[in-house]
């Protein structure tokens, strides 16, 4: 039975960067990571259209911590505008308009 190992973004990105830069051949990375080549050109290509995406100001992805931060951000905006609203209409009977 074989064991799928997993890889962290760092290692996937050093994989990619060593494929990015050509220096040696792939099946040299393939031995040297113990990545199949298949996997390689994989995250070669995925690291390739993210640093053109970057340069393009295309970010795809969020990561949840910032879409969490977001998210909160958001609702104290949404709770801010009630309150403004409310202190507008007090500060109307107060003065009288």
């Amino acid at each position: 039975m074989s064991v799928k190992k997993k890889y962290t973004a760092e290692d996937k990105a050093k994989v990619a960067i060593e494929a990015l830069k050509g220096a040696i051949t792939l099946n040299e990375i393939s031995s040297k990571f113990q990545v199949h080549s298949t996997q390689i050109n994989s995250w070669r290509n995925i690291a390739r259209n993210a640093i053109v995406a970057s340069f393009k100001g295309e970010s795809k992805h969020v990561q949840p911590q910032d879409q969490e931060l977001v998210d909160e951000l958001y609702r104290q905006i949404g709770q801010l505008r009630v309150e403004l609203e409310w202190l507008k209409k007090k500060s109307a009977l107060f003065s009288g308009s």
